[in-house]
């Protein structure tokens, strides 16, 4: 409970560039990983809007989301959310809205250039679902918003979903998400965090990713999480199981036991190859020997 509401402060630091009164947008990136999530400082006296305190984010890892949420695509469909889900490709879901002019862009920039270094593809090996958390928004800003992803992406048309829908149903998904997010009439923007969500197959949340900007590796990693083994190559597991999700840091880190385990693979290897390859020369040898023998 202490990590997520560390968490969620830090989270909201994020939420605080959008519902400032008077906003003072200062360009920062920031580093990877959460440390890049605190954006757009403000100067020291500015008052902060009451409804950025409802910006917050609790983990609920194995939580079960609801497939029938009725929501709009980018081509005008009505769909649901079970239709994005297979009983077989994790699914990662984020959470923005698509006239945002800070935090979502930075965030779905940054998921573009890590899609970019990706050796996976969206619709062969996992899905992305992005719902627009404005219910103002319709279909015709969510396709013009997907055509600019999928071209900054290259990889033509992949299964990158941006979705639109009502008030009710957008926020019925992020309490199933633990999302809390809100909106600032003042500004006429949303507070909202900046974490990108992975859900199993079957529509259980499994992992968390926090920040602007997003290793390969991580993504991956949180992907055959999610998926709980049934995507990734051999190698991939194998270099998976060295790996472990560091909570403190919010992404993927060494695991002692894991490469312990790797050595020893790789030892065996070393030393089994070289006695397999004498054992089947000497075989071979005493076949020959006997078939001489016989002769």
């Amino acid at each position: 409970m202490r990590l997520r509401r560390f968490f969620a402060t830090l989270l909201l630091t994020a939420g605080l560039s959008t519902v400032v009164v008077g906003q003072g947008v200062a360009e920062a990136q920031g580093p990877r990983g959460r440390e890049g999530i605190g954006l757009n400082q403000q100067s020291g006296d500015r008052v902060l809007s009451p409804e950025a305190n409802e910006v917050s984010v609790d983990e609920m890892l194995n939580a079960e989301l609801d497939m029938d949420l009725a929501f709009v695509d980018h081509l005008g469909n009505p769909v649901h959310l079970g239709d994005f889900f297979d009983g077989e490709h994790p699914v990662l879901v984020t959470l923005n809205y698509y006239r945002c002019p800070t935090l979502c862009n930075l965030q779905l920039n940054g998921l573009t250039r890590t899609l970019e270094q990706l050796d996976w593809v969206p619709g062969k090996e996992f899905r992305i679902v992005t719902v627009s958390i404005d219910p103002r928004e319709g279909p015709e800003i969510a396709s013009g918003k997907r055509a600019n992803h999928l071209e900054a992406l290259g990889r033509g048309e992949v299964d990158w979903n941006f979705l639109t829908g009502d008030a009710l149903q957008v926020r019925m998904l992020a309490a199933q998400l633990g999302i809390g997010y809100a909106y600032d009439a003042e500004q006429d923007q949303y507070a909202h965090p900046a974490v990108l969500m992975f859900v199993s197959p079957e529509g259980k949340v499994a992992r968390y990713l926090y920040g602007l900007e997003y290793e390969p590796g991580d993504v991956k990693f949180a992907l055959m999480e999610a998926a709980e083994g049934r995507v990734g190559s051999p190698v991939d597991k194998l270099i998976l199981s060295c790996f472990h999700y560091d909570a403190t840091l919010g992404r993927y880190g060494p695991f002692a036991m894991g490469i312990m385990r790797l050595g020893g693979a790789i030892m065996i290897l070393i030393v089994g190859i070289p006695l397999i390859l004498v054992w089947r020369r000497e075989r071979r040898r005493r076949e020959d020997q006997h078939l001489e023998a016989r002769a």
